[in-house]
């Protein structure tokens, strides 16, 4: 288990010769009446807090790259298709405990729930105004809910070391993974807490945190727990702030300045050339030789996938599925190569054509208006059975989407409309945020998915959750419980 030795600026030992009493600094203890002291110190704290939770191939847990949650997890479902590496083992559901691509983000990041933990009590104890401090914890409370609520989607319950355990570093403690209920309630409270202090849809800063995605995260923690009753009384509290809508242009919400201007997105992850936050979507899955500016090409989707849309859904536009290359081949399903032999290029956003390097400013879009809408229209019909409301939501998003409204009567029982509405989530939300994985777990299909179009004999059902790796579970003497399945 891990050893918790958070130290903000680390023990100082001053070994020399010439000194005759050494002397162990800790400088965990950060003195209040020197920092943070200004609402500029504040300010810094809370940065630190976005931090991990933006694109970044080194340390962001939303990169766009193999090293983020999103592309692993849409792999592990019939979206995505990896030929090779930690693609391939995610296609597969191939991952066990010595694959550090799967047990990367745990290791990666649970330590940032508790530099946050620490954040917050700094905060709290500093000097400047109680509006100031209330603003900046509910944005560190939103990043720590948001973060856990990540991490507990891909493992399960985590360990959750306390403030009292984090003042102590130097006394090492060995603690347990919370239950799942200790696990919900946790994510829930800081959700809870920060959409009451946190500015509105209205008042937020672009790629700040607000109340609505507050909201959003927590429908997406109740959805996982079924708490149908939730889930409805959430998205209702997002579609009552009367702020977003459906944006007409679907494809066009991934133009270069798409996701700024829509008002149907709750939260996006600003990005630039310098990679700041970086989107290296192109570079992933852009073969080498499109043109005019090509990628690695480390990913396709599946045929299997694409067949699923109707003809004329729009949101299908970004699955290529025809190029020419800069080689003079044309590359189509009945001459794919090695380029789309699996599938379609899975684009998504705007190519980004005069880029310069392997990144874009196409900025990476987190959570939508259409996922408050269709998980009202999943927590009515599990509610209620499947009635003309929650049909009437979908309908929304389909129009959107140029499609007709699908008739009720065919969706009459309780499993034809969840299978409804896991298609739905599938064409809407591909490659924009790993959430399709929990959708297909949730609805009992991410296993028999992957066997059916995959072909996969590798995987199994404790397979809907990541392992942690084996030095976590050891150096939790006993107190750190494997994930089943992976001892």
């Amino acid at each position: 288990m891990k050893r918790y030795r958070l130290i903000i600026a680390s023990v100082a030992v001053l070994l020399s010769s010439c000194t005759k009493n050494l002397k162990t600094l800790d400088y965990s203890d950060i003195n209040p009446s020197i920092f943070p002291k200004t609402a500029a110190d504040i300010e810094a704290l809370v940065n630190a807090a976005y931090y991990p939770l933006r694109g970044s191939y080194s340390n962001g847990i939303f990169s766009t790259s193999e090293r983020g949650e999103m592309f692993l997890s849409d792999a592990t479902t019939e979206i995505l298709w990896g030929p090779y590496g930690d693609q391939n083992t995610a296609t597969l559901q191939s991952y066990l405990p010595k694959d550090a691509a799967f047990t990367h983000y745990y290791d990666d990041y649970y330590n940032k729930i508790s530099q946050m933990t620490l954040t917050i009590d700094q905060i709290q104890k500093s000097t400047v105004t109680d509006e100031v401090k209330k603003k900046a914890i509910a944005e560190v409370r939103c990043a720590r809910g948001l973060l856990a609520y990540t991490l507990f989607d891909l493992y399960g319950p985590l360990v959750i070391a306390p403030l009292d355990v984090l003042q102590n570093p130097l006394k090492e403690v060995t603690l347990a993974r919370l239950s799942n209920q200790e696990m919900v309630d946790y994510i829930k409270a800081d959700l809870v807490a920060a959409a009451a202090d946190l500015p509105s849809p209205a008042e937020a800063e672009y790629g700040r945190f607000n109340k609505a995605l507050a909201k959003m995260i927590q429908i997406r923690l109740d959805l996982h727990e079924k708490n149908w009753a939730e889930v409805l009384t959430l998205c209702n509290d997002i579609i009552a702030y009367g702020y977003y809508t459906i944006d007409p242009n679907y494809v066009g919400m991934w133009d270069l300045e798409g996701a700024k201007n829509s008002k149907e997105v709750i939260w996006a992850i600003p990005c630039d050339y310098a990679g700041t936050s970086e989107n290296q979507w192109q570079l992933m899955v852009l073969p080498a030789v499109f043109a005019p500016k090509g990628g690695f090409g480390t990913i396709q989707s599946t045929w299997y996938f694409y067949d699923s849309f109707e003809s004329n859904d729009k949101r299908k536009t970004m699955l290529i599925t025809e190029f020419t290359g800069s080689d003079g081949i044309t590359y189509n399903r009945g001459n794919p190569g090695t380029l789309i032999n699996y599938g379609p290029i899975p684009l998504k956003i705007n190519q980004d054509a005069a880029r310069t390097t392997g990144l874009t400013t196409v900025d990476i879009i987190m959570y939508r208006y259409a996922d408050v809408l269709l998980s009202k229209a999943e927590a009515v019909a599990n509610i209620s059975g499947p009635n003309q409301e929650a049909m009437d939501l979908v309908t929304t998003i389909r129009q959107r989407a140029g499609l007709q409204a699908k008739p009720l009567a065919q969706y009459s029982s309780l499993s034809q409309f969840n299978d409804l509405i896991l298609l739905e989530r599938s064409h809407e939300f591909w490659c924009e945020n790993g959430q399709y994985r929990a959708d297909e777990i949730r609805m009992g299909k991410f296993i028999s998915r992957c066997q059916e179009v995959k072909h996969s004999t590798l995987t199994n059902e404790y397979k809907v959750l990541y392992p942690f790796s084996q030095a976590r579970v050891a150096e939790g003497k006993g107190k750190f419980i494997q994930n089943p399945g992976y001892n």
